[in-house]
C-alpha cells in the first residue's frame, strides 16, 4: 500500500456552477479519497485530498478535467503530511 499524503488544490477556469465540487466530491468516495471541496470568492475551486499517495495523485490528475461542463485552465497542487480527515465533503 502507498504511504499516505495530502494534497491541497485549487482550481481555476470555469469551474463553478458546472457540478465542478459534486463531481469532485462523487469521483473522491469512489476512490476512496477523505477531504472536502469548496467555491472561493475569487472563480476557483479549492480541495484536499488525503489518502494513499498513488490514488491522491489520480485525484489532482482527474482535476485537470473535472466535470464534463468545466473548463479547467489551472490545477496547482502543495503536498503534505495528511491531518487524518474522515470522509469527503462539499464546504460552503
Amino acid at each position: 500500500m502507498a504511504d499516505p499524503t495530502r494534497a491541497h488544490v485549487y482550481v481555476s477556469g470555469t469551474v463553478q456552477g458546472v457540478y465542478y465540487r459534486a463531481t469532485t466530491r462523487d469521483e473522491a468516495r469512489d476512490r476512496g479519497v477523505d477531504g472536502w471541496v469548496k467555491n472561493l470568492a475569487d472563480g476557483r475551486v479549492e480541495a484536499v485530498f488525503e489518502g494513499p499517495e498513488d490514488v491522491v495523485e489520480s485525484m489532482v490528475e482527474w482535476c485537470h478535467e473535472g466535470s464534463s461542463r468545466a473548463r479547467v485552465d489551472d490545477v496547482a497542487a502543495e503536498y503534505g503530511e495528511p491531518e487524518g480527515i474522515d470522509g469527503f465533503e462539499i464546504r460552503r
